[in-house]
């Protein structure tokens, strides 16, 4: 059985940091990307940041490019998401998810295999 444990959310103050950690089991999903996703209350599940399966190539959201990192270490089948700098309008769910279908790397539709979130909360 497939499954994804997101790790490392909590509450910090603006300007801070968190490091995220998604770690896989059940399979190996070294030959997919790997993509962050999050929602907010009230809000839709929006794109963060992916990453290749080889973690050459990552993208970032608007909204995150330069103060978030993904990265990824196929050995230990876990992906990362550094967040610094962080912001009260980061504040949400966070997800990771495997990406198993064509399609943009933004789109959640091209995930299949999704954890349970880890919340992240950044008071001002």
């Amino acid at each position: 059985q497939v499954q994804l444990v997101e790790s490392g959310g909590g509450l910090v103050q603006a300007g801070g940091s968190l490091r995220l950690s998604c770690v896989a089991s059940g399979r190996t999903f070294s030959t997919n990307a790997m993509g962050w996703f999050r929602q907010a209350p009230g809000k839709e599940r929006e794109f963060v940041a992916a990453i290749s399966w080889g973690g050459g190539i990552t993208y970032y959201a608007d909204s995150v490019k330069g103060r978030f990192t993904i990265s990824r270490d196929n050995a230990k089948n876990t992906v990362y998401l550094q967040m610094n700098n962080l912001k009260p309008e980061d504040t949400a769910v966070y997800y990771c998810a495997v990406k198993m279908y064509s399609g943009s790397f933004d789109r959640s539709g091209t995930y299949n295999y999704w954890g349970q979130g880890t919340q992240v909360t950044v008071s001002s």
